[in-house]
């Protein structure tokens, strides 16, 4: 499929776009003309051969390592793209991770690990990549949360918590950032067929989305395409766009 926004002469940072989701994103972007910078944790050799995915289909990107939870490491992933790139337009907060346990059980660290990377490494990053984006009177931010962020989920204490978090990152960036130019937006998907998502109970899930199948990547992917295109969602911030099959109805 090829992204409908284009991108050309924009630079997209996608973070924990190694794999899954990030990875769908990373390829949408590049097809629609963006240079795309792949930054990973610790899958080097996914994170290249995201890159050369890319390069091959006639687009731009490189890859570069950085743990969003990390503070120096966040702002030095974005200072060595200023300095290579030139300019930053488009952020994806895509990095997750689950660690799941009913919450009378969960341990006090793997409710911080969720935390730490799910939630502030959206605001370090946002925070790393907003005083470039001011300056030049312009940027997208799209901040990948999840259905679970507004309904909860029985398990997820701490990733329903961060994702409902950055929900509300999301809103009140937005109204800081709305007089510079900058629109922030977040993208909430469902069940989406992922590694993270290959051992649900499929059927008990399936009977609760009225489109009755699970989402792919890349109807996330095409989502974030939309949010990102400049002019046709530059009138648009604050929102949450729910990809998830109608499995949510406010």
């Amino acid at each position: 499929m090829t992204p409908s926004a284009n991108l050309q002469g924009q630079t997209a940072l996608v973070t924990g776009a190694s794999r899954g989701i990030g990875k769908a994103i990373a390829l949408a972007l590049g097809k629609a003309g963006a240079e795309v910078i792949v930054n990973y944790s610790s899958s080097s050799n996914k994170a290249k051969e995201v890159v050369e995915e890319i390069i091959s289909s006639g687009g731009n990107a490189y890859s570069l390592q950085a743990n969003v939870a990390e503070e120096s490491s966040v702002n030095e992933m974005v200072k060595t793209i200023l300095e290579r790139s030139g300019h930053l337009d488009v952020l994806v907060n895509n990095a997750g991770i689950t660690n799941d346990g009913l919450l009378m059980r969960m341990k006090t660290e793997d409710w911080q690990s969720v935390i730490d990377l799910n939630l502030s490494g959206v605001f370090l990053c946002t925070r790393a990549v907003s005083r470039s984006m001011i300056k030049q009177k312009k940027g997208r931010i799209i901040n990948i949360t999840s259905v679970v962020g507004l309904m909860g989920n029985a398990g997820q204490a701490n990733y329903s918590a961060a994702k409902a978090g950055v929900i509300g990152l999301t809103k009140s960036t937005a109204k800081e950032f709305a007089i510079r130019g900058i629109t922030v937006n977040a993208v909430a998907p469902g069940f989406i067929t992922t590694d993270m998502t290959k051992d649900l109970n499929s059927d008990q899930i399936l009977s609760a989305i009225p489109l009755g199948k699970f989402g792919s990547p890349e109807h996330v992917a095409g989502a974030v395409c939309f949010l990102a295109a400049d002019p046709a969602a530059s009138y648009i911030t604050g929102q949450v766009l729910q990809v998830d099959g109608g499995m949510v109805m406010s």
